[in-house]
């Protein structure tokens, strides 16, 4: 308890009064000048040189080589937007604006260091015996050029409330305004460059890259959305390096020889300008050439690199760059500086010597020859002294305004008027840097040279960019503007190309290919190799009956089934139908045999009738045998009706017709044979059977036999008859119009019915073939049903094997065989007795037991 008391007690007698006393070294700045309003600012002015520290005694101070000419532009830029605010009248008038430059050495606690300076004000101040609790000596800072020192600043004051506004951090980590709720900036988020550089490559048809990133919060996160957005439109990443500036030489030589090594010819290079400028020595030393890149704003539009033999690596390279800004008056004041004009400021001295090589102090032994202070700036070539553009100088001098008109809305407030709590408007004498971040906020004003400058929600402007592309002529390198990027657009409408010509890497005017695998043409389709990225694939033929009519088609379609492939397996035509038809020879010629039979069938009948009171006529039932010659008539008819294009009528009729006549046909045979064997039965002594089998049991045999046949067909039509079809499995490249049987069963049964018919005739005739006569029939009825079961014997399997229309060619082929079978065997020798050996067509003939030779 009394060591509780005793702290408590000790709290409350220091915290009434906090003593703020500077902790470490003193931190000048570089430039500065007293106002009444204190504007900050960080630069990178030099490199940091590195330093060993063996924890055994106090760290020596940082130290910083090398002058940044780019940065030192930068910091007179703003110095030039200060002067020309202060000499306005129309903007903060009365106001004297001032401003506190520090050097942050490219160090990111420099950095903070440096931020932490701003906010304590001079040495002088910070020694005194003041309370920590004092506003802070800046209202705003403007810096820095990397993201990740600007993200180690934002967060270092983020307590604190003072707005820090970038001109060249593009880190879209910045934009969350949760972890930086008072950074805001002049330049363009990457989120919107990142995708810009997507929808890029997606417009060359590039789909098969190489990247390359600063491995710092600017390119590991910009390369990040840029990977994630390029692969949503289908492009692959051969490889991915990092680098950054002080990684040692073996680092960058083997970036190189992955460069060298990789099949990608484009290359997006994500980089800060310091992390190319080391790669660009490596590259140049391995004369790595041809290939295309593409950059981000960093480094694309760098005069530093618009040298002939850098335009042998990057000639042609294609990147977003920052917009370029026409000043007025700024080109006279870059070249126009003097030490003399502003001695106080020790920077200015720092770069007169190193430009001039010269000392402006007498007790300096660095330079042996002293300066005057006058040498003409014009007569000097480098970063300092290239006023040809002022991309990054435009963004400076953008949000050195920002803040102006911040503070001008400010004191234009009236009351009751404000957003605020109170709604009262900030006390002038007593400005706190949070009423600056809501008034920047709200800033929106339009530049000298046509602007429009404002803050989002995320303290980011517009994003604009130019697409500029490398290209060298009489009057040297140039970086020429073929396309722009305004995210303000529209989807879809943000990315426009002008119309100028582009010039690729190798100097070339066609777009260079970066393919894994070559596109796969209409006809083919993808295959995706087995453990490479998607952009490696295989183009496969699609099969037969497939099409792709696309470019690049992952599967092939399926034609419709009435529908075939072309040859190249781009569309689908219509399957060629086919039916055996009247036409064609195999047609005409079935045709032809058809109509012959018929033909000779009715010859026959017709000699039949002519010589009907002749014994040979009268001794075979003349009747029946009348009877027999219609229905091979119309058998040897009914085999046209399976040729033509297949109709509902044809289709019943063919199968049908079929049916009944080949089933008279037999009958009549079958009672032909009855006949005989009831003849010679007849001729036995004491039998009296041929009375009970004459013309009119004749006659009523063949009904009784044909009767089932019919029954057969007619249900056969009523429950499944037989209808035209398009048969469309049986091959791909036809339609079969056939007639589909309705029901096989049915026509299984009509053909067995048939066979079943022929077998009694056949095995009737062949117990009659050795009757004694001299005219015995039965012999040729035998010959006449081997001829028929031997054909419909081997219709069977040749009927299921044919294809296409040769199934209706075996089936007429059937019909014609067998009926000239039965014709000929049963009618040819009656005939050629009839015509050729009248003197044995007569009735002694014809009784006599032992036959004439």
């Amino acid at each position: 308890m009394l060591l509780l008391v005793v702290t408590l007690f000790a709290y409350l007698t220091t915290a009434e009064e906090p003593l703020c006393r500077l902790q470490g070294s003193s931190h000048l700045p570089f430039f500065s000048k007293d106002g009444d309003i204190i504007i900050g600012a960080i630069f990178l002015f030099h490199g940091l040189q590195n330093t060993r520290n063996a924890f055994q005694t106090k760290p020596e101070p940082p130290l910083c080589k090398g002058l940044n000419l780019r940065e030192f532009q930068f910091a007179e830029t703003m110095i030039f937007a200060i002067e020309e605010i202060n000499n306005r009248t129309d903007l903060l008038p009365g106001i004297i604006l001032g401003y506190r430059i520090y050097d942050a050495c490219s160090s990111i606690h420099l950095a903070i260091s440096a931020a932490m300076a701003l906010m304590n004000g001079p040495e002088s101040e910070t020694s005194s015996k003041k309370s920590c609790s004092k506003t802070s000596s800046v209202h705003a800072i403007i810096g820095l050029s990397g993201s990740s020192q600007t993200i180690g600043v934002a967060t270092a004051i983020r307590s604190f409330h003072i707005p820090l506004i970038s001109y060249v951090a593009t880190c879209a980590c910045l934009s969350n305004k949760q972890e930086y709720p008072t950074f805001f900036r002049t330049i363009s988020s990457d989120y919107y460059q990142s995708r810009a550089l997507a929808q890029l490559i997606k417009y060359f048809g590039w789909t098969w890259v190489g990247t390359i990133r600063s491995d710092n919060d600017y390119g590991n996160l910009g390369m990040a959305t840029f990977i994630e957005a390029v692969q949503q439109v289908g492009v692959c990443i051969e490889y991915s390096e990092a680098i950054y500036r002080s990684n040692p030489r073996e680092k960058f030589v083997k970036t190189v020889r992955v460069i060298k090594e990789s099949s990608s010819k484009v290359i997006v290079a994500f980089l800060s300008l310091l992390d190319m400028e080391v790669l660009l020595k490596e590259l140049i030393l391995q004369n790595v050439t041809d290939l295309q890149w593409i950059g981000s704003e960093g480094w694309i539009s760098a005069r530093i690199f618009a040298t002939d033999e850098i335009y042998k690596i990057l000639g042609g390279a294609i990147g977003f760059a920052i917009g370029n800004a026409v000043i007025p008056g700024l080109k006279e004041y870059l070249l126009n500086v003097r030490p003399s004009s502003d001695p106080q400021n020790a920077g200015l001295n720092e770069f007169w010597e190193s430009t001039f090589s010269c000392t402006l102090n007498s007790n300096s032994q660095t330079f042996s020859n002293y300066c005057t202070g006058y040498e003409n700036l014009r007569e000097i070539k480098n970063e300092y002294t290239d006023v040809s553009e002022f991309r990054i100088p435009g963004n400076v001098y953008e949000a050195v305004y920002a803040i102006a008109y911040s503070f001008q809305n400010m004191f234009n407030c009236k009351q009751g008027q404000e957003a605020f709590t109170n709604r009262t408007c900030p006390n002038r004498m007593q400005i706190e840097p949070w009423q600056v971040v809501q008034y920047l906020k709200g800033v929106n004003f339009t530049t000298r040279y046509g602007e429009n400058i404002y803050f989002d929600a995320n303290g980011d402007p517009a994003a604009r960019y130019e697409l500029v592309n490398w290209q060298s002529s009489e009057e040297g390198i140039k970086f020429v503007t073929i396309g722009v990027y305004d995210a303000s657009l529209p989807e879809g409408q943000q990315f426009i190309m002008n119309n100028v010509n582009i010039i690729y890497a190798g100097n070339q005017n066609k777009v260079p290919k970066s393919l894994c695998s070559e596109n796969c043409q209409p006809g083919t389709r993808k295959a995706a190799r087995k453990g490479q990225p998607l952009c490696c694939f295989d183009c496969i033929a699609c099969a037969d009956g497939e099409i792709s009519n696309s470019t690049n088609s992952l599967d092939c379609l399926s034609c419709p089934l009435e529908y075939k492939s072309n040859e190249k397996r781009t569309k689908c035509i219509l399957k060629e139908i086919e039916f055996l038809s009247f036409g064609e020879i195999m047609g005409l010629l079935l045709t032809i045999v058809s109509l012959l039979g018929a033909c000779i069938t009715i010859g026959i009948a017709v000699i039949f009738f002519h010589f009907k009171d002749t014994p040979v006529v009268r001794a075979n039932n003349s009747e029946i045998s009348f009877l027999l010659l219609i229905s091979l008539t119309l058998c040897f008819l009914c085999s046209l009706t399976f040729i033509s294009q297949p109709s509902e009528w044809s289709c019943m009729l063919r199968h049908t017709a079929f049916g009944i006549t080949f089933v008279l046909c037999i009958s009549c045979v079958l009672a032909k044979t009855i006949v005989v064997l009831m003849a010679f039965r007849a001729t036995l002594p004491g039998s009296n059977i041929m009375k009970w089998f004459g013309p009119t049991q004749q006659r009523l045999s063949i009904c009784v036999f044909a009767m089932p046949q019919i029954l057969i067909c007619i249900l056969w039509l009523i429950i499944a008859p037989p209808f035209p079809n398009r048969n469309m499995k049986s091959f791909k490249e036809k339609v079969i119009f056939e007639c589909s049987l309705g029901s096989p069963l049915a026509f299984m049964v009509v053909l067995g019915y048939i066979g079943f018919l022929a077998i009694i005739c056949f095995v009737l005739a062949f117990l009659a073939r050795k009757l004694p006569d001299n005219f015995n029939e039965a012999k040729f009825i035998t010959f006449s049903m081997l001829i028929f079961c031997a054909v419909w014997i081997t219709f069977i399997p040749a009927y299921i094997s044919s294809p296409g229309k040769y199934t209706v060619a075996v089936e007429i082929f059937a019909i014609l065989a067998s009926g000239f079978g039965l014709l000929f065997c049963i009618f040819a020798p009656k005939c050629f007795i009839i015509l050729f050996k009248p003197e044995q067509n007569t009735k002694k003939h014809l009784m006599s037991k032992t036959p004439v030779k």
